[in-house]
């Protein structure tokens, strides 16, 4: 289930209720005393719509969404009424406090007083800038994956992690496999020793085109930079292309899973390869085709493999083996999981030793609940420093496949190409940080040729 489809099948509840401020000054950054929690909206597009919606549906006591803030006036709109539809009691956000333009973050979040919440739900180059100004206003933050596409921005945020946790600000990151109670039972299982060592994990993203990534030509009459935001997918200075965003939920299960078992669960690098297809008149710096192979400092690899290209097998999923078991982490996407752990290394009935029962709550929710719980009760959550962990690690395996280099957790931090020079000061009618040769075509990986950086 996406966050899209959610929206479907949400519901209301609760009555929404006046704020008193929260002091600056007070180590307890959580909601004021008649315990209402106001949150403002950072993007709008599908996830920002969903993640809003998740937050509206905790039912642990009175939130409201006042203020919103896009640079789409049209996916503003659109998502002021689907959350409108579902939420209208919980919805208090008139035109004046809609919000657009690259400084409609700043607006939107200055509605908010010391203890709410802003979502963050931009293409992620825009992470770090508005994590800033969120430390700055005193608010607390669920932000979406990935939370890093690159050196420079990985060491921004975790400076800024550090900075969150000093004020006792509560930040989620969208990685919400870590609250699915499924894995979290199969971590569990893992830790007990159930299918032994952990020697090998496989995680599969094949599918057909997937989001933006494969992008066609600019139309006439669209800016190049808000062409490029509109379909942020394509353009590795925005998002870090299909593979960063698609790709690091799978990586970031079996890190999680393989920390049942190692202190520390984060690969150490990354040797990968990937290539372009079926390209047309494509003008995106995706591969079509991308698999890496990571190296866990105890010498156990995890193999990743990642395509998006109709007409092919399709599977998404991951798997842990172990010296003696099998355990399947995920199955057909985030959710279900359908955990289950296997004797030996197949996947028959006859082999089957657990599997978790059928019904299982949906981690898109839970991350939220687990949220607003930590503020309500006051209670430490923070899973910045995580979250950009699991970003490198994506990475590093992108970088791997692009220029056909081993690259290492190291060589990603510090590496020092910024894919978004100037972020913080773009106009909507400036230019865009990456511009396309005279045939309208944009740079792309070349494996072996350019090694030093991505494009």
């Amino acid at each position: 289930m996406r966050r899209r489809s959610f929206l479907q099948t949400s519901g209301t509840a609760a009555t929404a209720g006046s704020l008193v401020a929260t002091s600056l000054l007070s180590r307890s950054v959580h909601a004021a005393e008649d315990n209402t929690i106001q949150v403002a909206l950072v993007g709008c597009g599908g996830r920002g719509t969903g993640a809003a919606s998740n937050a509206l549906s905790v039912n642990n006591g009175p939130i409201r969404l006042v203020a919103m803030a896009d640079v789409f006036p049209d996916k503003l709109s659109s998502s002021y009424q689907q959350i409108s539809n579902g939420f209208k009691d919980k919805v208090d956000v008139p035109e004046d406090r809609r919000y657009i333009g690259f400084d409609a973050y700043k607006k939107a979040m200055d509605q908010l007083k010391p203890g709410d919440i802003v979502i963050l739900a931009t293409p992620p180059a825009f992470r770090w800038v508005h994590f800033s100004y969120a430390i700055e206003k005193g608010l607390n933050v669920f932000m979406e994956k990935p939370v890093t596409i690159d050196g420079p921005g990985s060491r921004r945020m975790l400076e800024l992690a550090k900075k969150s946790v000093d004020k006792n600000l509560k930040v989620g990151v969208g990685l919400m496999c870590r609250h699915c109670d499924a894995r979290k039972e199969l971590f569990d299982r893992i830790a007990g020793g159930e299918i032994g060592d952990i020697i090998l994990m496989r995680a599969y993203r094949m599918a057909g085109p997937t989001g933006s990534a494969a992008t066609g030509p600019k139309p006439e009459g669209v800016s190049e930079l808000m062409y490029q935001i509109s379909r942020f997918h394509a353009f590795l200075w925005l998002s870090g292309g299909g593979f960063s965003d698609f790709l690091i939920h799978n990586i970031d299960e079996c890190c999680w899973m393989k920390e049942a078992q190692l202190s520390n669960p984060w690969p150490v690098e990354a040797k990968g390869s990937g290539g372009r297809h079926f390209r047309g008149d494509n003008i995106d710096q995706n591969f079509d085709t991308y698999s890496v192979e990571y190296t866990f400092e105890d010498g156990s690899k995890m193999d990743l493999q990642g395509r998006i290209m109709p007409g092919c097998h399709q599977e998404f999923a991951s798997y842990a083996h172990g010296t003696k078991g099998l355990a399947v982490i995920s199955s057909a996407g985030h959710t279900p999981a359908k955990c289950r752990i296997y004797k030996g290394q197949r996947m028959t009935p006859k082999d089957l030793a657990w599997q978790y029962p059928p019904q299982e709550a949906n981690p898109y929710q839970l991350e939220w609940d687990h949220l607003i719980a930590a503020i309500r009760d006051d209670k430490p959550y923070n899973e910045v420093e995580r979250g950009v962990k699991a970003s490198i690690v994506t990475s590093m395996g992108r970088m791997a496949c692009h220029t056909g280099q081993v690259i290492t957790f190291d060589d990603m931090l510090q590496c020092e190409h910024d894919f978004s020079p100037g972020i913080e000061q773009l106009t909507l009618n400036g230019p865009s940080p990456l511009k396309a040769d005279e045939n309208g075509k944009y740079p792309v990986p070349q494996p072996g040729l350019i090694t030093d950086t991505e494009y």
